[in-house]
């Protein structure tokens, strides 16, 4: 039931919204298609962003395909956890790890969970959103998470034009050209979590470039 819902929701309607109404244009989307599982690492300047993200999946992989989205703000009430995680089929974490001595879920072990069960992740290593097409600090989370899951292939992808579309503090959709540029599945060269960071952010950076 799930798998049909979110097969519809995406790979149909969201999928012909963003390209008809909203602009958006992919390319390399086959890129999904590649390797049985992935992470997908993105610049993050929208809600439209992991819209256009799980568009991008095929009806066959997008059960298994989740985004990362943040536990506070994603899942302040019931009502709002449950469309997070059915209708969005996201995971909802913490937004860090815990400080020795406390307690509470590691948002990494999260993630390698399910990674470790075959699944698949979206994930925006800026973490929150910034301003249109400005690159913000990438997080280490990115680099450990790669660095446990060496197997792991990972997906670059530039966003250019959902953040004009739909910024950050903004309710009013506005019709803008907007491109989901997808890189080839890799699998890190670096075996350090501070070296998988930055060629993942050079990776992405090296995307945008193509789009000047």
């Amino acid at each position: 039931m799930k798998r049909l819902t979110l097969s519809l929701l995406y790979c149909v309607l969201m999928r012909t919204f963003l390209k008809v109404i909203v602009g958006v244009v992919y390319r390399n989307r086959e890129a999904m298609k590649k390797v049985p599982q992935f992470v997908v690492v993105a610049n993050h300047n929208s809600h439209l962003d992991t819209m256009a993200l799980m568009s991008a999946c095929s009806p066959g992989l997008i059960a298994n395909t989740h985004p990362i989205a943040a536990g506070d703000y994603f899942g302040q009430s019931p009502m709002r956890a449950f469309f997070t995680r059915f209708f969005v089929n996201a995971i909802l974490i913490p937004r860090s790890r815990p400080k020795p001595g406390e307690t509470g879920p590691d948002p990494i072990d999260l993630m390698s969970a399910q990674l470790a069960k075959g699944h698949s992740l979206i994930l925006f290593p800026e973490g929150s959103r910034g301003e249109p097409e400005k690159f913000q600090k990438f997080k280490r989370g990115i680099g450990i998470l790669l660095e446990r899951h060496s197997d792991v292939h990972y997906i670059p992808v530039f966003m250019k034009g959902l953040g004009k579309s739909l910024p950050k503090g903004e309710t009013l959709l506005v019709p803008f050209n907007s491109l989901v540029l997808m890189g080839d599945p890799r699998k890190c060269e670096a075996k350090d979590v501070d070296g998988i960071v930055h060629e993942v952010e050079a990776a992405i950076r090296a995307l945008a470039a193509e789009t000047q």
